[in-house]
């Protein structure tokens, strides 16, 4: 079942509630999210980005995953 903007929100804010996190993206498979978090302070990216697909729990696993493809943006803010 495809995924809508909100419910990846959801997902993330629950691990990072106090991020700044926009969604993009209008099929429900290919999606764009940037995720602004304290957390990610000295962390490289890669550290970055499993965090973020940590937080998915398991919605982009293999094919049968409700996500297909997720560009991810992802930095502690400035």
């Amino acid at each position: 079942m495809p995924m809508q903007a909100s419910d990846i929100e959801d997902l993330l804010r629950e691990t990072f509630p106090n991020a700044q996190i926009e969604v993009q993206g209008d099929d429900g498979v290919h999606m764009a999210a940037m995720v602004v978090d304290e957390s990610f302070r000295g962390k490289n990216r890669v550290q970055q980005q499993r965090a973020v697909y940590a937080a998915l729990k398991g919605k982009m696993d293999g094919p049968s995953g409700d996500l297909h493809a997720l560009a991810l943006t992802t930095k502690a803010p400035d």
